[in-house]
């Protein structure tokens, strides 16, 4: 009681992989395109403090708390395994699934500015 406990798994991914693996598991080609966040910043202002402010690093998080209080925990889902999960969750009720025709409409935007940028 009064703890706050970060609980995650010992995995460490990059954003690369993180997305490799999510591109695998909806069994998608991948195409990875590397866009600075402040061009992405710059189509879509909202993005600044979730971009900015909390992506534009990698991050490794500490479990350490957690194994102090329960030294036999260790996660038992991989994120390739999560993800998957989460995909069937989706599938399973289409109320879930839904497409954001105006974020569609954004990345088309920053992929073409992208693109005059660095022809």
């Amino acid at each position: 009681m009064g703890e706050t406990f970060h609980i995650t798994s010992d995995e460490v991914l990059t954003w690369n992989q993180i997305f490799l693996e999510l591109y695998f598991a909806i069994g998608v080609e991948p195409n990875i395109i590397h866009i600075p966040s402040n061009l992405i910043v710059a189509y879509d202002p909202e993005k600044l403090g979730t971009l900015i402010g909390d992506k534009i690093n990698s991050a490794v998080f500490d479990n350490s708390k957690i194994k102090r209080f329960v030294p036999d925990f260790h996660c038992e889902v991989k994120w390739s395994e999560g993800v998957r999960r989460a995909l069937r969750w989706f599938d399973e009720d289409q109320f879930r699934r839904s497409i954001d025709d105006a974020m569609n409409v954004m990345w088309d935007r920053i992929v073409t500015g992208y693109k005059k940028a660095f022809p």
